[in-house]
């Protein structure tokens, strides 16, 4: 991309310290801007120094993470909420620990850093929340029930969000990708299998499992690059979208989910479970 002409912009990435985070920061910081990138992790960050990247420690569900992060990035233009994972497993077998946790950092972690930053947004009448959604926040996923009950949560907040934001001139945009070359796919599978371990959904988890650690590897899946351009239009640009669908199959997958009978969607997705599809990924 090429380098940013424009005024440069304060930025906040969370969970930067790898995939669609770490190559946001990378790339905001080499048009210019001047980019904190804020995770647990900090040591997986430090090759973004490189770039004008300031590394910053952050744990989105810690009050004291948070205002200590805040305390070192200042004043923001752009806050980029990357952070969160998938906790893949049956409703019925995933420990509430682990649920309320994924909701915890996925949501109200992301929510938090908005209420703090916010203040400081509407005093001088501009700035830009960037959510990292995604397309299982539009229709939900065989095993994905934690997962998709905290991405649908993450569409309403932002939609409500950017209706409260508009006189006060600030910018809410959510990014709702689709399947994406990161880590992400092996650590949702790797929760299912364990989630499933020894219940009555063992066969069909370690199946879905193996598809889907299969399926991130294969080189047809999108790279987190067509979600950073996303990212930087929803940061720099004058007039942006309220919603980007980066990635093969996002808009697809929407698509069909709105078009198809609710049991043909479900029955599409149980099939990802089958013995037939398992086998036909592993040859892949």
């Amino acid at each position: 991309m090429r380098k940013n002409t424009s005024k440069p912009l304060r930025i906040l990435v969370t969970g930067a310290s790898s995939g669609i985070g770490y190559d946001a920061a990378a790339e905001l910081a080499r048009m210019g801007h001047t980019v904190f990138a804020a995770a647990r992790r900090v040591a997986l960050m430090e090759p973004l120094k490189e770039f004008g990247v300031t590394p910053v420690a952050l744990d989105v569900t810690s009050e004291d993470s948070l205002k200590a992060c805040l305390e070192v990035v200042g004043d923001l233009d752009v806050l980029v909420n990357n952070a969160g994972y998938g906790y893949f497993g049956p409703i019925e077998t995933v420990p509430m620990e682990d649920a309320r946790r994924q909701v915890e950092v996925n949501l109200f972690g992301l929510a938090r850093l908005c209420q703090m930053v916010l203040p400081g947004m509407r005093a001088k009448g501009s700035g830009r929340i960037v959510n990292i959604g995604s397309v299982a926040g539009k229709a939900a996923m065989h095993f994905g029930g934690w997962y998709n009950v905290s991405k649908f949560a993450v569409e309403a907040f932002s939609d409500a969000l950017r209706m409260e934001m508009k006189p006060f001139g600030v910018k809410v945009v959510l990014i709702e990708p689709g399947p994406i070359k990161t880590s992400w796919g092996d650590i949702a599978a790797d929760h299912l299998a364990a989630c499933t371990a020894g219940t009555a959904y063992e066969a069909a988890g370690a199946r879905e499992a193996a598809t889907m650690h299969k399926a991130y590897s294969l080189r047809v899946l999108s790279a987190p690059s067509v979600v950073t351009r996303c990212i930087v239009k929803a940061a720099v640009a004058r007039r942006p979208r309220t919603r980007y669908r980066p990635g093969i199959g996002a808009s697809h997958i929407v698509f069909w989910h709105a078009l198809l009978p609710d049991r043909w969607w479900d029955a599409m997705n149980r099939q990802l479970a089958s013995p037939g599809v398992a086998k036909f990924a592993q040859k892949l």
